[in-house]
C-alpha cells in the first residue's frame, strides 16, 4: 500500500505529529467548475483549511499513485487536465493500475481518506438518488461509501439536482448519519432549506467528533454526513433556484446525457441559467464547509 499512496511532505509531517488533517476531492477541480475559477477555489479552501488550524489534502490519482496532498504545480496542471478520469470506487484501481490521472469523487476520496489514516472530509455536495431512478437506477455510489467508508463527509447536503427524498430515505436504510448543523433542516446545496428535516442535529464541532469517536468505539462501519448549510448571504432560495434546475434537467434529458455525464452537465448549465451566481454560491458553501471540517479535524485529533 506504501507504494500506491505519497503523501505530501506538508500531510505526513502532519501525520507524524498526529494534527488536524482534512481531505479534500479533487473532481470539483476537474469537473465542478471552469479554469480559472476551479484552481482559485483549490487554493482558497486550502487556505481556509490551513486558517483554521488544520492541514489540507487535496486527493488526486497521479502517475499511479494516489496523492495526498498536491502542490501548487500539480494543483495548476490537474485545473487543466479535461480528460482527468472520474473516478469512483468502481474505476479506481483501473486508473490506477493504468498509471493514468484521475480526480476523486466523494466516494473515492473517501476511500483514499481512509487508506491515509484521515477522518474527516470537506467537499461541497454529496451525490445521491437521481431524479427518475426508479426507471434509471441511477444512484451514486457516494451514499453506499458513506455507509461502509469511517470517514466525517462535510457537505452542503446532497446536490439539489437530485431526488433528495429518495436520497434521505437511502441514507436511513443504509444506517448513515445525517447530521443538520445548527439547524433542524436539511440544506439543499444552493439552499439552506430543501423543505426536509434532518434526522440528527448538533451544534458543535466538538458533539460531531464525539459521535465519530463513538462510531468507532462501537464497531460500527461507515461514516457520517454532515450537512452545512450555505452561508445566508451566498444562499440561491429554492424558489429561484428550482426553476433554473428543472430546465437544466429537462435539456439533459432532451440531450441523452447519462452517466457520469449527467452532474457535470447540470452544473454548467445551472452556471449558465444564473448568470454565474450558481458557481459563486458554490465557491461559498466550499469554504464554510472547510473551516467546519477543520474544526471537526482539530476535535478528533483533541480526543485522540
Amino acid at each position: 500500500m506504501n507504494d500506491l499512496l505519497a503523501c505530501s511532505p506538508e500531510v505526513a509531517a502532519a501525520r507524524r505529529a498526529g494534527a488536524p488533517t482534512v481531505a479534500l476531492e479533487s473532481t470539483i477541480i476537474t469537473h465542478g467548475m471552469p479554469y480559472p475559477q476551479n484552481l482559485e477555489t483549490a487554493r482558497a479552501v486550502e487556505g481556509e483549511v490551513r486558517a483554521a488550524g488544520a492541514v489540507p489534502a487535496t486527493i488526486a490519482v497521479i502517475g499511479g499513485r494516489i496523492r495526498i496532498g498536491l502542490d501548487g504545480a500539480e494543483l495548476d496542471a490537474l485545473a487543466q487536465t479535461p480528460d482527468a478520469m472520474k473516478l469512483s470506487r468502481a474505476d479506481l484501481a483501473v486508473c490506477l493500475a493504468r498509471g493514468a490521472t484521475g480526480a476523486t469523487t466523494v466516494a473515492a476520496t473517501m476511500i483514499a481518506a481512509r487508506l491515509a489514516g484521515i477522518a474527516v472530509f470537506a467537499t461541497g455536495g454529496i451525490g445521491g438518488v437521481h431524479r427518475g431512478a426508479e426507471k434509471s437506477f441511477d444512484i451514486s455510489a457516494d451514499l453506499r461509501e458513506l455507509a461502509q467508508t469511517p470517514v466525517t463527509v462535510v457537505a452542503a447536503g446532497a446536490k439539489a439536482i437530485l431526488d433528495l427524498p429518495k436520497t434521505l430515505e437511502l441514507l436511513e436504510t443504509l444506517g448513515v448519519p445525517v447530521i443538520a448543523y445548527r439547524q433542524d433542516a436539511f440544506p439543499a446545496f444552493w439552499s439552506r432549506d430543501s423543505g426536509l428535516k434532518a434526522p440528527l442535529r448538533m451544534d458543535s464541532a466538538a458533539e460531531i467528533a464525539a459521535a465519530h469517536r463513538m462510531r468507532a468505539a462501537l464497531g460500527l462501519p461507515g461514516g457520517q454526513l454532515v450537512a452545512n448549510p450555505i452561508p445566508p448571504e451566498a444562499e440561491i432560495p429554492p424558489a429561484e433556484i428550482g426553476p433554473v434546475i428543472e430546465q437544466a434537467l429537462a435539456e439533459a434529458e432532451a440531450q441523452g446525457v447519462g452517466a457520469k455525464a449527467v452532474t457535470p452537465f447540470l452544473l454548467a448549465r445551472i452556471f449558465e441559467l444564473t448568470g454565474g451566481r450558481s458557481l459563486a454560491a458554490n465557491i461559498a458553501l466550499v469554504r464554510a464547509n472547510a473551516r467546519l471540517g477543520a474544526a471537526i479535524a482539530a476535535e478528533i485529533a483533541r480526543g485522540a
